[in-house]
């Protein structure tokens, strides 16, 4: 090969989505990605077939009509919004905008491993700032801040701990971080959390000019399979991404199909109502058998196995395996004594479960 990777390129590790396919024959219980459990709107779905009709017309490449609804839906304006193919783009081309060779991109220990990606992938360093019990701590982002710091990506809920910061502590952390440093508030979980001092940033944005709030169509609204996301920003902010995002990057079938989605209501309701239910029963069983459950506001539940060989994550997740459940190890996020289960379908749920007791039982009598 005589080619020259540009330096540091190699030096990424890639990202391991979760699994989703196993041998042999019957159900899979695939709890290994951040899912919706009841899947798409019924609406949404349709105004994507809907759309088959029009496949050899290029779409709108400015997504106007799907980002009119999104800067409705915060009350903004739409020269505010970008949508782009998953949040995860979004993150990638505030990184390429804003940080470069020399630069330092900030982040919570076990945040969303894409962000020492993009960082790695524009010739920045990424640096991580200790959490206080698998939570973002404030404090010592602020401490971790250098001049060569140029973003500070927060994920508030952050995946995979499941855990998230009130608004005051976020609005410390913006008066705390230098003027010239950009603060991404990834809330792709936004909408499963319902406590009374939560905030998905959108208020922020409006009173400070760097600020920017990512979100994803992937989990409440079920659109994993069509790659979309947006972000909400003060204009100029939004200006200089949509200079550098891919021409027609928003397929148009996804355009559709989330105008729809947003509008159903109703669906994010009974979404949301699932995982209310089975979020704390399934945290309840996981502890009633002996294991350790973080506390989640997510659509997730984190759970902590022992050190013992027979008891540990690396042995669970093969017994798991073994009864047709995915999940997801944690390794790459720098806990590898977890295991992160996604609510899935009540089926899912109860098998996940009832697994996880028999694991617990049969190391017991090894």
């Amino acid at each position: 090969m005589t080619l020259t990777v540009r330096p540091g390129i190699l030096d990424i590790a890639a990202y391991v989505p979760g699994e989703h396919d196993l041998p042999g024959t019957g159900p899979i219980y695939k709890m290994s990605s951040n899912e919706s459990a009841l899947g798409a709107s019924a609406k949404a779905m349709d105004a994507y077939a809907k759309g088959a009709a029009d496949l050899h017309r290029y779409p709108d490449g400015a997504s106007h009509h799907l980002r009119a609804a999104l800067a409705a839906e915060v009350g903004g304006k739409e020269d505010e919004i970008i949508c782009g193919t998953g949040s995860d783009d979004i993150l990638v081309l505030i990184t390429r905008a804003y940080a470069g060779p020399g630069d330092e991109v900030l982040y919570s220990r076990h945040g969303f491993l894409i962000y020492p990606i993009a960082a790695q992938s524009v010739g920045a360093t990424p640096v991580t700032a200790p959490e206080k019990d698998l939570t973002t701590d404030v404090d010592a982002l602020l401490a971790a801040v250098t001049p060569r710091t140029k973003i500070c990506f927060v994920a508030n809920p952050n995946n995979p701990t499941g855990s998230y910061i009130p608004a005051s502590e976020m609005r410390r952390l913006r008066e705390g971080l230098p003027a010239n440093v950009l603060l991404v508030i990834d809330a792709a979980y936004a909408e499963y959390v319902d406590k009374p001092d939560y905030t998905d940033g959108a208020e922020l944005v409006k009173q400070h000019d760097n600020v920017i709030m990512s979100r994803t169509f992937s989990k409440i609204y079920g659109l994993a399979a069509l790659r979309l996301g947006w972000a909400y920003g003060n204009k100029a902010i939004i200006d200089v991404l949509h200079r550098i995002r891919g021409v027609f990057n928003v397929a148009a079938p996804a355009q559709l199909a989330g105008v729809a989605g947003l509008a159903d209501k109703d669906h994010v309701k009974r979404s949301k109502a699932h995982n209310d239910y089975w979020l704390p029963w399934f945290a309840a069983e996981v502890k009633r058998i002996g294991l350790h459950p973080c506390p989640s506001v997510g659509n997730f539940l984190l759970v902590r196995f022992p050190s013992d060989p027979k008891l540990n994550a690396d042995a669970a997740e093969k017994f798991l395996k073994s009864r047709r459940v995915l999940v997801r190890k944690m390794g790459a996020y720098g806990l590898p004594d977890h295991l992160r289960i996604t609510i899935a379908e009540e089926a899912a749920v109860k098998a996940c479960a009832q697994a996880l007791a028999d694991f617990v039982a049969g190391a017991a009598t090894q």
